[in-house]
């Protein structure tokens, strides 16, 4: 007799379902009637050459975001997502394996069912690499939701109505620009320009402009703390440390928001171009919806200063930035667990991806 399946059930009744924002900076983790319980970056710190996650402190999330760019010679501090989508297999299961885990208190044995919210534009073998890290994670049963439609179900959007919605997720790796109706994407792109490319421009200024080379989390509180699409009423300056190109000595230099500003001009601009391609695309009805609903911005580069401005002003169309937005894919997750059976045509198993 298979004692297999029995057991699995049993487990699963024992587990907590999650929905899981896997982002390519940072992963959330929503459950039934508790929300967002786990919002930490999605680095993995591994011992070099074995891919053997630290033990010492559960070098995972936070911890090893905190080893980027400061790791001796025998430590690697790794992103294994990589414009959202999976760029090293076992190190993103050790990552699935440590949340779910850490949701579950530490036991082992759970076996959850998980929605997992995805870029558009991924590959069906892309989309079985993240259904199976999630599964030899400890995962019973995986469901995949694109990106976009999480977000529009976390931001209370009418996405199953007869109406278009134009959803634009910025996030780590990508942004994700969906016009969505009737329970699905009318129009999708998915753009792998997004916070990385942001946080790159920052860099290549600092070095061209000022000699000075920066890490990526230096380059990430720059645009933190005075990044804007937009010009700002009051403007900034910073300090910035780093090591000067030339003489290869540490070294401080003072930045503005205006020229951080010219930085980000390029990424900024082509996201504004991806979303004129899919307005451009949209059926004639629902531009005529988008007329007064405009563009939803979310996701952390939504909350760059000015970027709804910016947007607005080179589309001429109204854009907002929606309450929240650094969660809104996972509170969409989140809605997605307790509604499977009304969302089940917009969702995608294991089974989906094989037909």
């Amino acid at each position: 007799m298979n004692f297999v399946k029995p057991m699995e059930m049993l487990f699963g009744h024992l587990s907590t379902d999650m929905g899981i924002d896997l982002g390519t900076a940072n992963t959330l983790v929503c459950t039934r009637g508790r929300g967002i319980i786990l919002n930490e970056p999605s680095v993995v710190a591994v011992k070099k050459g074995t891919k053997e996650v630290l033990l010492d402190g559960m070098a995972v999330g936070n911890t090893a975001k905190e080893m980027l760019g400061r790791t001796p010679g025998n430590i690697q501090a790794i992103r294994p997502l990589k414009h959202g989508v999976i760029a090293d297999f076992d190190v993103t299961e050790k990552m699935l394996r440590y949340f779910i885990t850490k949701v579950h208190d530490g036991r082992h044995w759970v076996k959850p069912q998980v929605v997992i919210a995805v870029p558009v534009g991924i590959t069906a073998v892309e989309r079985r690499a993240v259904i199976h890290s999630a599964e030899r994670a400890g995962a019973r049963r995986v469901y995949l939701i694109d990106e976009p439609m999480a977000a529009g179900i976390g931001c209370d959007m009418p996405v199953t109505e007869a109406r278009g919605s134009l959803i634009v997720d910025i996030g780590g790796g990508t942004t994700e620009i969906a016009v969505l109706s009737l329970a699905g994407a009318v129009v999708s792109t998915s753009l792998r320009i997004a916070g990385d490319e942001m946080d790159e421009a920052i860099l290549s200024h600092l070095r061209r402009h000022h000699n000075l080379l920066i890490g990526e989390q230096s380059a990430e509180r720059i645009k933190l703390t005075i990044g804007s699409a937009w010009p700002m009423e009051q403007e900034l300056s910073m300090e910035v440390k780093g090591r000067d190109s030339i003489q290869g000595l540490p070294r401080r230099t003072t930045v503005t928001s205006i020229e951080i500003r010219e930085a980000l001009n390029h990424p900024v601009r082509l996201i504004c171009e991806a979303i004129r391609g899919i307005l451009e695309e949209a059926p004639p009805e629902i531009s005529a919806d988008l007329v007064d609903t405009g563009i939803t911005l979310v996701g952390g580069g939504a909350l760059l200063y000015g970027m709804s401005q910016a947007i607005s002003d080179h589309l001429g169309v109204p854009a907002r930035v929606a309450e929240d937005p650094l969660t809104a894919v996972a509170r969409g997750t989140g809605i997605f667990l307790d509604k499977l059976d009304v969302f089940s045509r917009v969702l995608a198993t294991e089974e989906d991806d094989y037909r």
